[in-house]
């Protein structure tokens, strides 16, 4: 078993959730959390510098705003700035987010070890993906199919075209005319908007201001 695990939830009743499970179940000793992505930094880096490094960190992806301000503001934020401290730390991400490319990006860009999708067994899917990664195994929830993220339709010029242009707060109308006038076809409001429509349902968005920010940082756009 993991000699030191850090959970690090914006919530203490999840904190202490997840805790109470892995001493119960894993009979887990050494357990300590932390509400703060910094916080949980700094308590990794000091017991690193110390010699006496974590073994396992439980994140959440998602940290709400505190009194205080922030440096690292999210899970991804914290997970980056351990990896370039210690690349043999295990980490298990603990979140609600369920889309297949969010998830696999964290597998192949942030190298992390587990994913449990948050939910009513999340909590016993916790304990499995602590014991896969003791084996070094990764583990993902089964509800989660990662597969699907490689059919992700990759953007031809007229996507691009599309997304710049709201990016740029163009209304669909504005990007109709702007296609007319540009000789590109098709461009009609109703093209436009199942266009729109497909890339938020491929890239899990809600909004198009989501669905920008999801590209960018996927590196599509």
């Amino acid at each position: 078993m993991f000699k030191k695990i850090l959970i690090a939830e914006d919530f203490q009743d999840t904190n202490k959730g997840i805790a109470n499970t892995l001493e119960n179940k894993l009979q887990a000793e050494h357990i300590q959390e932390e509400l703060y992505c910094d916080n949980a930094f700094n308590r990794i880096k000091v017991a690193h510098n110390d010699g006496e490094p974590f073994d396992l960190l439980v994140t959440d992806l998602s940290f709400q705003e505190g009194p205080v301000e922030r440096r690292l503001k999210s899970g991804k934020d914290l997970i980056g700035a351990i990896r370039k401290l210690d690349s043999n730390i295990k980490i298990i991400v603990n979140s609600m987010v369920d889309n297949p490319m969010e998830i696999n990006s964290l597998f192949k860009d942030y190298k992390i070890n587990g994913y449990v999708c948050k939910g009513r067994n999340s909590l016993n899917e916790l304990v499995m993906a602590i014991q896969e990664t003791l084996q070094n195994r990764t583990y993902v929830s089964p509800q989660i199919n990662l597969n699907t993220s490689n059919q992700v339709l990759e953007l031809d010029s007229y996507d691009l075209f599309i997304l710049q242009n709201l990016s740029e707060g163009l209304t669909k109308k504005e990007i109709s005319q702007k296609l007319k006038e540009e000789k590109i076809s098709p461009s009609s409001e109703s093209t436009i908007d199942k266009k729109v429509g497909r890339l938020f349902d491929k890239f899990g968005a809600k909004n198009t201001h989501h669905l920008i920010a999801k590209l960018v940082k996927l590196g599509k756009i």
